[in-house]
């Protein structure tokens, strides 16, 4: 792998199975067995999907087309998935966490899910039959939301941890939903611990968490393909603009488990294409253990340490979700470390793309990806990488915007009055 650095972005290029990806140079590490790869088999994911289609909040969320911005900047499309709209809450997390707890519900009582779709979940019998559990989650805000709103809709109970630095208004959201809900004064990796520990202390305590370690796999693996119902959408969403396979997908991580799920989904749906896309992980810089894993060249995970601060608060995530790291070292082409500034960039244009575009409020940790597209587009300084990419006027790009604005008053410090953080 070859590792560059401009302007304080970083990014890794990789060669797997003797086929060259980007033009970088060859790695020593070898691809692992693959194994986790079927956890995105698309028929999980048709599974996934038809449970959230039970859900009477359920809706598909754009797949907006910037096309006018798209020709600006000189490619051929540029989609970008808007999860603002996801159940109310937006952002896309609620649908990780509420697969996770109707597969752990189902499999306590015997059941598959798709003996218990929303109208089953939420029944007077089901609690009967269940009793009261307690979800334990450590969040900066999203996934603790979907979290909670789950728990509630289910009639059972959750327990949310904070990291510093949190903001009071994404704590007030989540107790909104019926959780019991702190601001601890250290990291969201010492937050896991902190709910790993605490849900072993009550009757019936459940981790949902969507970063997974040795030992704890299962959960992580159900989150990670409720994540796929979004990725399935975009799909069906695409194909309906006539783009049967986008040639490139950027999408951001934190732990890695929403990466891991988009990469190994197209992964998967995308195997007898014949050229297929270019798959792009961008992370905050602060936080940036699966770039720095890639660099190592070892094949093993790596941890960042300290309090990881940056405005993407939904990456801020030092230590990655094995499964997802396993999937990602194998498919994805290229890591990307990214400064605040890119966020930054990816609020604004997203906020303001060219006349005739539909606008998207987009958060910090969802407009990454779109930043980075622009800056690779707009600045001479990232051409190398561009051209390593094959970003032309022939391209078909696909952003996800993960969330809205989810905390109003940063969003509008930093669209209106140009403040950094």
């Amino acid at each position: 792998w070859n590792g560059m650095q401009r302007n304080g972005m970083e990014w890794n290029g990789m060669e797997w199975n003797g086929t060259e990806c980007n033009g970088m140079e060859s790695t020593s590490m070898a691809s692992s067995s693959d194994k986790f790869l079927s956890v995105m088999d698309v028929r999980e994911i048709k599974k996934a999907k038809a449970f959230h289609e039970s859900f009477p909040q359920y809706t598909v969320t754009p797949l907006v087309s910037l096309k006018n911005l798209a020709s600006h900047i000189g490619i051929d499309s540029l989609f970008v998935k808007d999860e603002s709209y996801r159940f109310g809450l937006n952002a896309f997390k609620v649908l990780g966490g509420s697969y996770a707890m109707g597969k752990y519900v189902a499999q306590q009582l015997g059941k598959t899910v798709e003996d218990v779709p929303y109208d089953v979940l939420t029944s007077a019998k089901l609690k009967e039959e269940f009793g009261q559990a307690t979800f334990f989650t450590a969040t900066d805000g999203n996934h603790g939301r979907g979290v909670a709103w789950a728990a509630n809709k289910l009639g059972q109970k959750s327990v949310v941890f904070m990291p510093k630095g949190s903001t009071e208004y994404r704590r007030k959201q989540i107790e909104n939903e019926g959780a019991t809900v702190t601001i601890e004064e250290f990291n969201y990796d010492e937050c896991v611990r902190l709910a790993t520990k605490k849900s072993k202390e009550v009757p019936n305590g459940v981790v949902v968490q969507d970063t997974a370690w040795e030992g704890y796999e299962e959960i992580p693996n159900w989150i990670m393909q409720g994540y796929g119902t979004m990725a399935m959408e975009t799909a069906a969403q695409l194909e309906a603009e006539n783009c049967k396979v986008p040639t490139h997908v950027f999408v951001q991580a934190g732990v890695g488990s929403l990466a891991g799920s988009v990469v190994g989904y197209f992964t998967n749906l995308y195997s007898n294409a014949a050229k297929k896309p270019k798959l792009v992980v961008v992370e905050a810089e602060a936080a940036a253990c699966l770039y720095k894993g890639a660099v190592a060249d070892d094949g093993e995970p790596r941890i960042v340490e300290g309090d990881l601060e940056t405005i993407m608060a939904g990456l801020a995530c030092g230590e990655p979700n094995t499964v997802s790291w396993d999937i990602l070292r194998n498919h994805a082409d290229v890591f990307v470390s990214a400064p605040d500034w890119v966020a930054r960039l990816g609020m604004r244009v997203g906020g303001a793309p060219i006349k005739g575009d539909t606008p998207i409020t987009t958060g910090e940790s969802g407009a990454v990806p779109l930043g980075l597209v622009m800056a690779l587009m707009t600045m001479p300084e990232y051409e190398d990488l561009r051209k390593e990419l094959e970003l032309d006027a022939s391209s078909k790009v696909l952003c996800f915007s993960t969330e809205g604005d989810t905390d109003p008053e940063r969003y509008k410090n930093i669209m209106w009055y140009g403040e950094d953080r």
